[in-house]
């Protein structure tokens, strides 16, 4: 199996109880999570060799934040310590039609004060299959801008397939700013997560005219391949929202030249939703290491992302196996 880097930033989540505001909150559940920690948790669970590298404080938040990474056989080798905190961010948790919210408390946070890039890059990258990071990194701050280019074009020179994930979040930037950054980042990119509403708005795709088209979503993926023809793979997941406690969740995938599409999952109740894409990231890309065929591949993908709305926490804490159990099995029967 190939070795794999994630980079970004990883923080504290405090969340409330389901039916309790956060304004009302006596008691919180905390747990560590971030996007690209996630799917490192994803892929190390699927036995690959994986770093994490980040940045977290000299105290003992930084040190749970290690211990939390090792415990699912996570590298920690590039987790530097230093600066100032670790940043939080606090989850309302949704139910029924009222959906979840989130308030960031991550300005001044290690990770994002960072000014330069403080690793070994020829060490970090030696023998690195994938490298993947996230649109959240460079929203953080203009030097992360700077930052994750720079990262992805070395890592590129050394030889490494590069995966992001658009990952937007509009409490940090603007689609104008996400979009411009994106746009000088994606003509590294090899493996691409985004959707509809990402060509739409972040890339400026023109929406689709041709309403006989069988696969609206294979429109858009080779729009965007188009653009950025170093993309060989384009992902995401299509959700229908019938609550913040049921959603019914599909999975999709472009490759070579061509569209696939999972079953229909539908999760009701969810526990925590918080990570699904994450784990559907995970998943393809350990399809892509291991070299699976497409449609077992978002098969696979789709099937850890529901089975992590089914946890709390943000990391999906499923091995290969019993993704392939949950797959094998009709997804809710008992396993004997």
């Amino acid at each position: 199996m190939g070795k794999v880097v994630t980079l970004g930033e990883i923080m504290l989540r405090l969340s409330t109880d389901t039916g309790i505001r956060l304004a009302e909150a006596e008691t919180f559940h905390a747990h560590y999570g971030g996007g690209e920690a996630n799917v490192a948790i994803s892929l190390a669970n699927y036995g690959h060799d994986v770093t994490f590298a980040s940045k977290v404080p000299a105290n003992n938040l930084g040190m749970a934040v290690k211990r939390h990474l090792q415990r699912y056989g996570v590298s920690t080798e590039a987790l530097l310590v230093g600066g100032n905190r670790l940043g939080t961010y606090y989850l309302e948790t949704g139910v029924g039609e009222r959906g979840a919210s989130v308030i960031y408390d991550r300005v001044g946070s290690s990770f994002a004060q960072m000014e330069k890039l403080e690793w070994d890059l020829a060490n970090l990258f030696k023998g690195v299959a994938v490298f993947h990071v996230s649109g959240i990194t460079p929203a953080l701050s203009l030097k992360w801008q700077e930052l994750t280019i720079e990262l992805i074009r070395y890592a590129k020179k050394a030889g490494c397939k590069i995966s992001f994930d658009s990952n937007y979040r509009k409490k940090l930037w603007s689609q104008e700013a996400a979009g411009a950054t994106m746009r000088k980042i994606l003509p590294y990119v090899d493996y691409y997560s985004a959707g509809k509403l990402d060509a739409l708005y972040l890339l400026g795709i023109a929406p689709i005219n041709n309403q006989s088209k069988p696969e609206e979503l294979s429109y858009y993926y080779q729009e965007i391949q188009r653009l950025f023809p170093t993309i060989s793979v384009l992902y995401s997941t299509k959700r229908r929202v019938r609550s913040a406690s049921a959603n019914d969740l599909v999975g999709t995938l472009w490759m070579n030249q061509k569209y696939y599409e999972s079953n229909c999952h539908e999760i009701n109740p969810i526990v925590d939703r918080v990570g699904g894409g994450d784990a559907f990231t995970g998943g393809i890309l350990h399809g892509i290491l291991q070299q699976q065929e497409p449609q077992a591949m978002v098969d696979f993908a789709t099937a850890a992302s529901a089975m992590k709305h089914t946890v709390q926490g943000d990391c999906n804490p499923f091995s290969q196996q019993e993704v392939a159990d949950f797959l094998a099995a009709d997804s809710g029967k008992i396993n004997r």
